[in-house]
C-alpha cells in the first residue's frame, strides 16, 4: 500500500491478536480466521506487533510468517495496516524493520531503545536510523508509559523537526497542559492515545487509538467513534462507563499483576468476537476463565452501544 501520511493515520485501529495452542506455537489457523473477522469490521485500519501482540516473545521466522500472512490479507482486502518492529534489541529492531518495509506497510511502528535510558540526542539518532530503514515507508513512535526512556513533549518536536520520516506518536496522552505542549512542538504528527480514553483524547486533540476497545468489539469500537462525532456528549459518557468497566472487571486483574497483553486477550475473550484465548506464552500469566463470565454480563448490561 501507499505510505500513510500523518493525516491519513487517524481514526480506530484494531491490533492482531496471537491465538496460542499446544505447547505455546501460534495457531495460524484460528489466527488467519481471527484476521478474517477483523477485516470485514469498519474499523479505519489494523496493525500488528503491538504489546498486544506479543512482539517480545517471537523469534525471526514467527514474526516475518505473521508478517507475511498479515499484509497479504490486508493488502488484498484493501484495508490500511500497519506492522510493529519493536524488539529489545537494536540490531534486532532495524532487521525487523528493513524486513517489514519490504511488505509495503502503511508505517512501521519502533519503539526506543529499551535497555538503558537515551538522552535527546540519542533518541533522535535512533528515530533517524529507524526512519532510513524503513525508505519510504513512515515510521510511527511507540513510547508506552513503562518505556525506559519518556518522550517529553519538546523532544518529540525535536525528533518531529529532524526526522521527516517520523509520522506519529503511540502514547498514554495526557493532561490538558501535555495536550497543548505536544500540539505546539509537533503539530505535523499523529497522536494515538489508549482506546477507552479516546473521546476525552480526541476533544483535547488526539487523532485516534490503537485501541483496546477494538480488543472487546471490534465493530463497538468503530461505532463509539462515529458517536463521537455525531453526539460527543453521548460519546463521553460511553467512556465513562467504559471506565467503570474497566473499573469492576480489568483493574482487579492488573492488580494481581497481569500484564497488558494478559487484559487485552482477556476483553476479547469477554467481547467474544473471535477464537483467541486467554492463553500468553511462556513465561507469562493469563487472565482466570472464571473472570469472563461475569465481564462479559457488565460488559453487555453497561456497555450496549459497543454490543449493538
Amino acid at each position: 500500500m501507499e505510505p500513510l501520511t500523518a493525516a491519513r493515520i487517524t481514526g480506530v485501529w484494531g491490533t492482531l491478536l496471537l491465538p496460542i495452542g499446544a505447547g505455546g506455537a501460534i495457531d495460524e489457523a484460528r489466527l488467519a480466521a481471527q484476521l478474517d473477522t477483523l477485516l470485514a469490521t469498519d474499523l479505519h485500519g489494523l496493525y500488528a506487533h503491538g504489546t498486544a501482540g506479543e512482539f517480545h516473545t517471537l523469534d525471526e521466522p514467527e514474526y516475518d510468517r505473521v508478517n507475511e500472512v498479515f499484509a497479504a490479507r490486508c493488502a488484498d482486502a484493501g484495508v490500511p495496516y500497519q506492522i510493529g518492529a519493536s524488539h529489545p534489541a537494536t540490531p534486532v529492531m532495524l532487521s525487523r524493520v528493513r524486513r517489514a518495509a519490504a511488505l509495503r506497510p502503511g508505517a512501521i511502528q519502533v519503539i526506543l531503545p529499551d535497555w538503558v535510558p537515551l538522552n535527546d540526542d540519542e533518541v533522535v539518532r535512533f528515530l533517524a536510523g529507524a526512519a532510513d530503514a524503513a525508505g519510504d515507508v513512515p515510521v510511527v513512535l511507540y513510547n508506552p508509559p513503562h518505556a525506559k526512556t519518556p518522550v517529553r513533549p519538546e523532544l518529540l518536536g525535536r525528533a518531529a523537526a529532524e526526522v521527516p520520516g517520523l509520522v506519529g506518536l503511540k502514547t498514554a496522552g495526557g493532561d490538558d497542559t501535555w495536550y497543548a505542549a505536544v500540539a505546539r512542538a509537533a503539530p505535523r504528527l499523529s497522536v494515538f492515545v489508549p482506546g477507552h480514553l479516546l473521546a476525552s483524547g480526541r476533544a483535547r486533540g488526539a487523532h485516534g487509538s490503537y485501541s483496546n476497545i477494538a480488543a472487546l468489539s471490534p465493530r463497538g469500537a468503530a461505532a463509539w467513534y462515529r458517536l463521537m462525532d455525531s453526539d460527543p456528549a453521548a460519546a463521553v459518557d460511553v467512556e465513562r462507563r467504559i471506565a467503570a468497566f474497566f473499573a469492576r472487571h480489568v483493574a482487579p486483574l492488573q492488580a494481581r499483576g497481569l500484564s497488558n497483553p494478559a487484559l487485552d486477550k482477556f476483553l476479547a475473550v469477554v467481547g467474544d468476537w473471535a477464537d483467541i484465548g486467554l492463553t500468553l506464552r511462556w513465561p507469562a500469566s493469563s487472565a482466570p476463565a472464571s473472570a469472563v463470565g461475569p465481564a462479559r454480563a457488565d460488559a453487555y448490561r453497561m456497555l450496549p452501544e459497543l454490543f449493538a
